[in-house]
């Protein structure tokens, strides 16, 4: 019964969280992000107190019931077993081995010293949530795209519109690979040996690890009736109990239930307190000094200093240097670079949700610290004036949720326009596409002195939003002749006037 039901709730959470990264149509309500919110590390990075509340007493209640049933990596290495269970032609047998508590502890310390010296790119790597939505965003999206295009050109060649053409893109290669990477890596010991990296690696996993042996309701086993078959120790995909000497290590148990319906004889329960008459010995996995260590490794750890994209400067066939952008965007509701830095784990959510498709995963925009942070980009799309879904579903506050009135005077870049490289200048033709596209008026269409019948584009950078829908508009290439410049902090912009139209009244026909 404990097994069905913790089957039911995982494949449940497993659909919703995986289609919410998926769902490019917007079919689940943007309120599914509360399934973000409910991961662990984005709980702490969010300071979710009341989250982070629930989990720990979860813990000490039932054990590691967040790596069984709601982590999407953890359901995502249980399917990979399952699999591999049912297509081996041997039967699939674990067995236990020791807990490699050095290493796992190990991987605290360095994630720590990493992430407080600027650099949280390695606790994105090894964050289970955030390394599963990568993999969804970055691998698994072009595909279900691509199948929602084969699905178009069948039901529009039968005169039915259900469905719509999306452009399939990649949108970062490094990121690309990292899900490969990851889902391969993750997948293979999945495959092999069950929750390996639950149990040596995932720093969720290891702190819930040490919670979970306090936990009320164990694992336990009755000696009077354990004959030491070894059954319980071949289901146990955590590799974690050690039918031998009749034990159990707690911390590394992630509540699959798999043993309890393995014996035959009844010998394990999932109880919340010992039997006088029953001697249960539970293995003692802590490691007397990691604490220590995990001390000496965050004390002796050196800063080392964030580094920064260089100015990007291009040439032009005339010879000329045109500046370009120097300053990454960051998505609204960031603040800063450095807001994200601390509190970004790159799992892509926003990039997945975003309507626009103007956030793509960074590179070396923000330096070797924010590879794989979001990072805007106008090429292809500019940011919806009226939009705030990338601050609204991010659940470690590097996106802190804006109102839409917030939203409206945030300016995230400032507006550059170069007028040597502007059509208006280079081929004598009117254009403004750059103006039309302003909703703030931060870009206007004045008379060209010494043309006479041509308007030029004229700025007011205090205006500007940021949101790129007059570089994305413009019509010059390579390089745009107007341009955001990303804000190194987020500012507020000025209030601009919207003119009034004087209403002409008509009391007859014009004519």
């Amino acid at each position: 019964m404990l097994k069905k039901l913790r089957v039911g709730v995982s494949l449940i959470l497993f659909a919703l969280i995986t289609f919410y990264f998926l769902d490019f149509a917007a079919l689940m309500p943007d309120q599914f992000h509360a399934l973000a919110h409910i991961q662990f590390i984005p709980a702490i990075l969010g300071s979710s107190f009341i989250i982070l509340t629930v989990l720990i007493v979860l813990t000490l209640l039932f054990g590691r019931v967040y790596c069984s049933s709601v982590c999407p990596m953890g359901i995502y290495q249980d399917i990979v077993a399952w699999i591999s269970k049912k297509t081996a032609k041997k039967k699939k047998r674990y067995k236990y081995s020791k807990a490699k508590n050095i290493l796992r502890w190990s991987v605290i310390a360095v994630v720590l010293m990493t992430f407080f010296a600027g650099y949280p790119v390695l606790l994105g790597l090894v964050d289970p949530y955030s390394a599963y939505g990568r993999i969804i965003a970055n691998l698994f999206k072009p595909v279900y795209m691509a199948g929602n295009n084969v699905l178009e050109s069948i039901f529009t060649s039968f005169g039915n519109y259900t469905f719509y053409k999306m452009e399939v893109v990649i949108l970062s290669m490094f990121s690309f690979l990292i899900a490969i990477i990851t889902f391969l890596g993750i997948g293979f010991f999945a495959w092999k040996y069950g929750r390996t990296f639950c149990n040596t690696v995932c720093p969720v996993g290891t702190v819930l690890g040490f919670i979970s042996k306090f936990s009320l309701f164990k694992i336990r086993i009755d000696d009077s009736l354990c004959n030491s078959c070894g059954s319980c120790a071949m289901k146990c995909k955590a590799s974690c109990i050690d039918s031998k000497n009749h034990t159990v290590d707690h911390s590394r148990c992630v509540d699959c239930f798999n043993c309890l319906d393995s014996c035959s004889r009844n010998a394990l329960k999932f109880t919340p307190y010992r039997k006088k008459a029953t001697n249960i010995n539970i293995e003692n996995t802590t490691d007397s000094g990691k604490r220590q260590f995990l001390a000496t490794a965050i004390t002796t750890a050196v800063s080392v200093p964030a580094v920064f994209a260089q100015e990007k400067i291009v040439e032009i066939v005339t010879g000329e240097k045109v500046p370009t952008r120097q300053n990454p965007i960051c998505p609204p509701g960031a603040k800063s670079a450095e807001h994200l830095l601390h509190h970004c784990t790159s799992c892509h959510l926003c990039i997945s949700r975003c309507p626009s498709r103007v956030i793509k995963p960074a590179f070396m925009e923000y330096g070797i610290g924010g590879i794989m942070q979001p990072v805007m980009t106008y090429e292809k799309g500019f940011c919806n004036y009226n939009c705030t879904v990338c601050a609204d579903v991010c659940p470690n506050q590097a996106l802190l949720p804006l109102t839409m009135e917030e939203k409206h005077m945030t300016q995230i870049g400032r507006v550059h326009f170069v007028e040597d490289i502007c059509v208006v200048h280079v081929e004598e033709t009117n254009c403004g596409a750059c103006a039309e596209h302003c909703p703030t008026q931060a870009v206007t269409m004045v008379p060209y002195e010494g043309h006479e019948g041509l308007t030029i584009p004229h700025i007011t950078p205090d205006i500007c939003v940021g949101c790129g829908g007059c570089e994305f508009i413009c019509p010059v290439r390579p390089n745009r002749a107007i341009f955001v410049e990303g804000n190194v902090v987020h500012q507020t912009r000025k209030a601009f006037e919207i003119e009034e139209k004087e209403e002409v009244e008509v009391d007859d026909f014009g004519f």
